[in-house]
């Protein structure tokens, strides 16, 4: 290992792992990009749903529920990871569970529009369950020193998995309508791309990534020990002030963040007339950005601090959504799509690394499904905003997200009052008082 490797893995880490790791953010990044941001939302708004006036609600209701079910399970599941060091396990159960559900989204049509409705349901729960398992293990194989850099470059890999997927998925449209396809054609086959580059990405995380959790000792298999390690950490949450704040702030601003990944797509469409091709371009386009702010923006946190480094992208947001909103003609409007996808990259980055450090080290996979629920929580209250918004307003998208980006000036002020230094000295605190070594 190089003496970089070492200052930046901790000491039983290999390069290997840590790109087995970072590939699960690779191969799960083609189900948000295709299926949530750019292709079949808007796919399901204008063909499924028949651009009926309740259609934007029915997409964000149904990513709504999935995200309820994830808020419920995800402090269990993650209890249940280190009750039992089951975080890999668990992880292979998700993948499996998107990967066949976003398969099936090939059978979405108008007149199956409830089983669409079910399938996107299913596969954004097991993606998001997954999500916050594969994000357990960043304190694992990271030093405290650099989760910002090690976080950035699992993000930056993730877009380039987005970027991938998509590039598959353009190349194969244009040949359709080159052979006069229709949308309600090529649009299915995309989702079995989409769960074939998601199936095979993922194989060297299972081959190479470590579970270190040690299996409680004495512990049975009952889903109630689970619960009560949940119900202890959440009662004993209070002393964990910075955490507790951070989590209030991440409900906020991921609220922002969740809507306008959901809702790009169909904004481009709705308010700016793009077609087919031209959303997928665009969405090229903000993957890229969005892993150079990633992969940069890492090391930038590592330098500054997490809180100034988060204060920073979430500015930008604020202005990305400005100009988003004022935008009438592509040029500008392209122009914020791409600093939103430098503060993308940057923001989920950063937000990941800091959990990590405020995380006391025998509860990784625990916090990060108190982590995952503010997330969860975000991903219903900002898609659900929006779509409730243009149904009230007869299909508004500007004044939607106008709306959207109050989120963001919320996170901030509430940002101002987290301390990341106490809050790193009351997690490690925490665990030595519990007899557990950092």
């Amino acid at each position: 290992m190089s003496s970089y490797s070492k200052s930046v893995l901790r000491s039983d880490v290999s390069p290997h792992e840590l790109w087995a790791w970072a590939m699960y953010d690779f191969a799960n990044s083609g189900y948000t990009t295709v299926v949530i941001t750019a292709l079949f939302n808007a796919y399901f708004v204008t063909v499924v749903a028949g651009d009926a006036p309740w259609a934007t609600l029915a997409w964000t209701s149904a990513l709504s529920v999935s995200y309820a079910l994830i808020v419920v399970s995800a402090p269990l599941l993650g209890a249940w990871a280190d009750l039992y060091a089951a975080k890999k396990r668990l992880l292979a159960i998700t993948t499996a569970g998107c990967v066949l559900f976003t398969a099936l989204l090939y059978f979405s049509q108008p007149q199956t529009l409830w089983l669409a409705i079910v399938c996107v349901i299913a596969s954004n729960f097991f993606f998001g369950s997954g999500e916050n398992l594969i994000a357990a293990f960043l304190p694992e194989i990271s030093r405290s020193s650099a989760l910002g850099r090690v976080s950035g470059w699992g993000w930056s890999l993730g877009y380039l998995g987005g970027l991938t997927t998509l590039g598959l998925c353009l190349m194969y449209i244009a040949w359709a309508e080159a052979q006069g396809q229709s949308p309600n054609r090529f649009v299915p086959v995309t989702m079995l791309i989409t769960a074939g580059v998601f199936a095979l990405a993922s194989i060297p995380t299972f081959l190479l990534l470590r579970e270190r959790t040690v299996p409680q000792p004495g512990q049975g298999i009952r889903f109630r020990d689970a619960w009560q390690e949940v119900w202890r950490i959440w009662g004993h949450l209070q002393q964990f002030t910075d955490l507790r704040r951070f989590l209030l702030c991440s409900l906020f601003y991921q609220s922002g963040i969740q809507a306008v990944i959901t809702l790009t797509g169909i904004y481009a469409v709705e308010a700016m007339q793009f077609t087919t091709q031209r959303i997928l371009l665009l969405v090229l386009a903000v993957n890229i950005t969005a892993a150079l702010g990633a992969f940069f923006f890492g090391h930038l946190q590592d330098r500054i601090g997490h809180v100034r480094a988060i204060a920073l992208t979430l500015a930008g947001w604020i202005v990305a959504i400005i100009l988003a909103w004022a935008a009438r003609e592509p040029p500008l409007f392209w122009a914020a799509a791409n600093l939103a996808g430098l503060c993308l990259g940057a923001s989920q980055s950063a937000g990941r690394a800091f959990v990590g450090l405020l995380t006391p080290p025998s509860r990784l996979a625990e916090f990060f499904g108190f982590w995952g629920l503010a997330v969860k929580l975000a991903a219903i209250a900002g898609p659900l905003t929006y779509g409730i918004t243009t149904w009230l307003t007869g299909g508004d998208h500007r004044l939607a997200l106008l709306l959207t980006g109050c989120y963001f000036v919320i996170g901030l002020i509430l940002l101002l009052n987290i301390q990341e230094v106490r809050g790193r000295q009351t997690a490690l605190h925490a665990d030595h008082q519990a007899g557990k070594t950092p």
